[in-house]
């Protein structure tokens, strides 16, 4: 649906501070450097909710939401806090951003073609704004439609936490709106800057990459099932046996945009593609997933002119996360380690600004139980990661049925053109598809 088809209205915006009060000696919670690493952006996610069990009017859903999450700051009281001087959190429960706004749209019409540039309509907080590193930590919009659905989007600042702190605080919420017995279990563990201790760093990360705003366009596209199977056989190769269905779906976008971006320059081009990985399992020993903050790595893998093949691409992928747990991940724990990061960086950001090479970034949500995610009204009729203006980005989630994948991919105008029209991709996914074709019948929206 078009952005100018989508109307949005806030109509109430208030701060919803911590049911209880932060205790003295917890008011300074101190990053780790994980976090002073991370970038000044928020993360997003937006949870759309049908009215196929209940109508969605409005006063009784909105107070439980802000309930429910003044419940749940209490227990991540980091998060009611401000960013004070790059190196630690003042916990002085400022609280959260609640917005609530009307939607004049049906929501079914809305999902027969989701637009990016709408979606963004239902989060309270541009991805990119800095007050990621100077404002509230957590921001919520809760969207009621016309037809009594319900979008609620959710920023948290990514200098505070990663995707698995996100999705943990996310189930905490809605656990706490279902009075859950369950959200016992996911407290969160506050050790992570014991284990990765703050450094004397700038109050933004350093030098790093940046994907540079040209004028960008974002396209949607979604695997089934039956079509990741297939990619993935297509896939296999003598160093890699079993490929995953991530490593497929990412290989196929990443070659299709090396090909976009060769069709427009007149000579071959490099081409690095950053992912990022959860270290918590990846420790020794390994930490809680309930472990608080940024516990992620980057790694990149790298294509040449020669490498362009599927099979070379999962390949590359793959030996991209091997090198990083070779030369990472055992030296977390020395100094060095961490500094080799902030050089790789500079690395990656002088090969950009010598014009030749492409740098891609992917970000992998699926296996993250958003669809899950129950407040008391049933779980969502879909979800989704509202993108940014960054050209040459993708992001993967599982569609919901847990088999699929969907995918937002950004890239330039010139780029997309001929992204949109590559018949290998076209035979493996479906282009801005209906979302309304994912879900189960939905004749009440």
């Amino acid at each position: 649906m078009a952005i100018d088809q989508v109307n949005v209205e806030i109509v109430a915006r208030e701060v919803i501070r911590p049911s209880s009060p932060t205790l003295n000696h917890l008011r300074k919670f101190n990053l780790s450097l994980l976090d002073q690493l991370a970038p000044v952006s928020y993360e997003p996610l937006v949870l759309l909710y049908s009215n196929f069990q209940q109508q969605l009017t409005g006063t009784h859903e909105s107070q439980r939401l802000k309930r429910s999450l003044s419940e749940t700051l209490t227990r991540f009281y980091p998060l009611a806090g401000r960013i004070q001087d790059g190196a630690s959190i003042e916990c002085n429960d400022l609280g959260a951003v609640f917005v609530e706004s009307r939607v004049s749209c049906l929501l079914s019409k809305f999902l027969e073609k989701p637009d990016a540039e709408a979606i963004r309509k239902f989060i309270p907080v541009e991805t990119e704004s800095p007050e990621a590193l100077t404002g509230s930590l957590v921001l919520v919009q809760a969207n009621f439609f016309a037809c009594g659905g319900l979008a609620i989007g959710v920023c948290i600042s990514h200098k505070a936490a990663d995707p698995v702190t996100f999705s943990t605080f996310i189930k905490a919420w809605a656990a706490a709106a279902f009075r859950s017995v369950d959200d016992i279990s996911v407290l969160p563990l506050f050790n992570a800057s014991s284990l990765f201790p703050p450094q004397n760093l700038p109050l933004t990360r350093p030098a790093a990459v940046e994907l540079m705003n040209d004028k960008c366009v974002t396209k949607r596209l979604v695997f089934d099932a039956s079509k990741i199977a297939a990619l993935r056989a297509k896939a296999v190769s003598e160093s890699v046996t079993c490929p995953t269905r991530v490593e497929a779906v990412t290989a196929l976008i990443w070659k299709c945009a090396m090909n976009a971006s060769r069709s427009n320059s007149e000579h071959l081009r490099y081409s690095i593609l950053s992912q990022s990985v959860n270290l918590r399992k990846r420790m020794v020993p390994p930490l809680p997933e309930n472990t608080f903050g940024n516990l992620v790595g980057y790694f990149a893998s790298c294509a040449t002119e020669c490498e362009i093949e599927l099979q070379s691409l999962v390949g590359q992928l793959r030996k991209g996360l091997r090198d990083f747990g070779e030369n990472y991940v055992e030296k977390l724990g020395e100094d060095k380690a961490f500094m080799a990061v902030c050089e790789s960086f500079q690395e990656a950001g002088s090969l950009l600004q010598e014009g030749n090479v492409d740098f891609y970034a992917s970000t992998d949500f699926c296996r993250f139980p958003f669809y899950g995610i129950d407040f008391g009204w049933g779980k969502p009729t879909w979800v989704t990661i509202p993108t940014g203006a960054n050209k040459n980005v993708a992001t993967i989630m599982d569609t919901r049925d847990g088999e699929g994948v969907e995918a937002w991919v950004t890239l330039t105008e010139e780029d997309m053109a001929f992204f949109e029209r590559d018949r290998e991709l076209l035979a493996a996914a479906s282009l801005d598809p209906s979302a309304l074709d994912l879900i189960m019948p939905m004749s009440s929206l």
